[in-house]
């Protein structure tokens, strides 16, 4: 599949630009343009040093890293943050330090979360008097068992 182009402006000389750990990987790691400590339960907005013209009919979705969530309860709190193509001003990530006991220091250029970016399409809602019929139906939260 061919990669999809996007211009950014990389805020910051001396970071890298977001890239994917891995071969076949969906999440560019987004790093930390400054330096912060998070203490148990705070939150703080983290500047990643990069701006990005998400093509239209496309979003980004910022989520948290997986390591730093289980290693250090560290968590994008909007989890998933999403910033729309038409968004030209800095990405930042709002993370959150679930840890009760322990503060988490970020240093500049760390990783702190990840930028997925997925097709969006734009809908047309039509309505209807009625829906359509589903065995799950209007079931929610845990219908589906445990």
């Amino acid at each position: 599949m061919a990669a999809l182009d996007m211009p950014v402006i990389q805020m910051s000389e001396d970071l890298p630009l977001p890239s994917y750990a891995r071969e076949g990987d969906a999440g560019l790691d987004l790093r930390a343009a400054c330096s912060a400590t998070l203490e148990p339960g705070e939150r703080a907005v983290v500047p990643c040093g990069l701006k990005a013209a998400i093509p239209e009919g496309y979003a980004g979705l910022v989520i948290p890293r997986s390591g730093l969530a289980a290693d250090h309860g560290i968590t994008v709190l909007n989890a998933p943050g999403l910033i729309d193509s038409g968004y030209r001003g800095e990405i930042k990530a709002v993370l959150l330090n679930t840890d009760q006991k322990k503060a988490f220091t970020i240093g500049r250029g760390d990783r702190i979360a990840q930028l997925v970016i997925i097709q969006a399409p734009k809908v047309a809602l039509v309505e209807r008097d009625q829906l359509d019929i589903t065995s799950r139906g209007s079931r929610g939260f845990g219908s589906s068992g445990a």
